[in-house]
């Protein structure tokens, strides 16, 4: 059977044209499973009945489970799915008074180890399918009350979608492409390119590619101003240094939906959070147009890292600001229930040779361990 939550509508649209149907009936099937969830095709009132009973036979809309759903004390959610063979991965929704932004995953695990990142330290299993990816975005919003007439009252709808879950986008490109048309498509998700963030930790080839074939937000990992202290906190700079990630960055503005590019910056205490390093990565980062997100480090079990102090934070932010460039620290949302920025964990059945094969228990209590 075929999960059609594998398909973009140009996907769709080539499955239902090998059958004899026209284009527009993609588009109708598309808006019945994304823009209101329905997952029966006997609920497709308006398709005819004899394609609803072919589709049965060949097809299903099958996002993947929910295992978890648990709740921090200020109204993030973290969800966790089980995408078979053992692994499970983690999506976060946080609420706020403007906007519902969900941040989800696009791999089993994270092959690149950056050495702050719980994700990293699980090992890497695979790349999650189209249908995973999506069906994060299609379960939560059941989950929130987003597929009921207008949201019921209190509830917020999911406005942003980030991928900055498990894994490295980038390395999961054709998947990660089509996810990002299915929920930049009118006949789906309708989101803006604006609205939509990836977020890399700088694979430049990929970054080239997503730059061409679907460009949206981006969000860069730079957590370091010099190539020394990066080589060690993200190993993928030993392969693409700075210069190389930067001048990517610039070439990607040219058809990027937002004139700026956020570079993400974890704020390790005593080891990339002093005024000389904020100089540096305001002499680094000088010729591409950027706002930073300072993230204050949320430690997970194994970790030698701390967070910076509020007080090295706000200097550093302040020595940014003072050289003109736009500069947030961002607000550490669920880490009551590990669900904060670079602790996401779920349950990766490690495939890689950099770490013993091992399988991590799911972690479904609150206080176990969003990229």
């Amino acid at each position: 059977m075929v999960n059609l939550l594998d398909f973009d509508v140009e996907g769709l649209t080539a499955f239902l044209a090998a059958r004899g149907e026209k284009p527009f009936r993609a588009k109708q099937v598309s808006r019945w499973m994304h823009r209101f969830g329905q997952s029966d095709f006997d609920g497709m009132t308006d398709i005819a009945r004899n394609l609803r009973e072919t589709l049965k036979t060949l097809a299903v809309i099958a996002p993947p489970a929910i295992i978890a759903d648990t709740r921090a004390g200020d109204g993030t959610r973290k969800f966790l799915f089980d995408v078979g063979g053992g692994n499970a991965v983690e999506a976060v929704f946080i609420p706020e008074d403007d906007r519902g932004t969900l941040c989800i995953s696009t791999q089993a695990g994270c092959a690149l180890d950056c050495s702050f990142c719980s994700t990293g330290k699980q090992g890497f299993n695979r790349n999650l399918t189209v249908a995973e990816i999506v069906g994060q975005l299609w379960q939560v919003r059941h989950a929130v009350g987003a597929y009921r007439e207008n949201g019921s009252q209190g509830e917020r709808l999911i406005t942003n979608v980030v991928l900055m879950g498990m894994g490295e986008p980038l390395s999961n490109l054709d998947n990660t492409v089509s996810a990002l048309r299915v929920l930049l498509d009118d006949h789906a998700y309708g989101l803006s390119r604006r609205r939509v963030t990836v977020s890399t930790s700088g694979l430049v080839p990929a970054l080239d590619r997503l730059r061409d074939e679907c460009p949206v937000a981006l969000a860069v990992s730079l957590h370091a101003p010099n190539d020394s202290l990066r080589d060690r906190l993200v190993p993928i700079n030993r392969k693409y240094p700075l210069s190389q990630l930067l001048a990517a960055c610039r070439r990607y503005l040219e058809k990027a939906p937002r004139d700026f590019v956020t570079f993400e910056y974890v704020m390790l205490d005593g080891v990339n959070d002093s005024e000389a390093q904020a100089n540096e990565l305001i002499a680094l980062t000088r010729e591409v147009p950027c706002k930073f997100n300072l993230i204050p480090f949320n430690p997970f079990p194994g970790s030698s890292y701390r967070r910076s102090s509020p007080i090295r934070i706000r200097r550093f932010a302040e020595i940014l600001m003072a050289a003109g460039v736009v500069t947030t620290t961002r607000k550490t949302r669920g880490d009551d229930i590990d669900a904060a920025c670079g602790q996401l964990a779920g349950q990766v059945l490690d495939r890689t040779e950099r770490t013993a094969r091992r399988t991590f228990a799911l972690r479904l209590e609150p206080r176990e361990v969003c990229r």
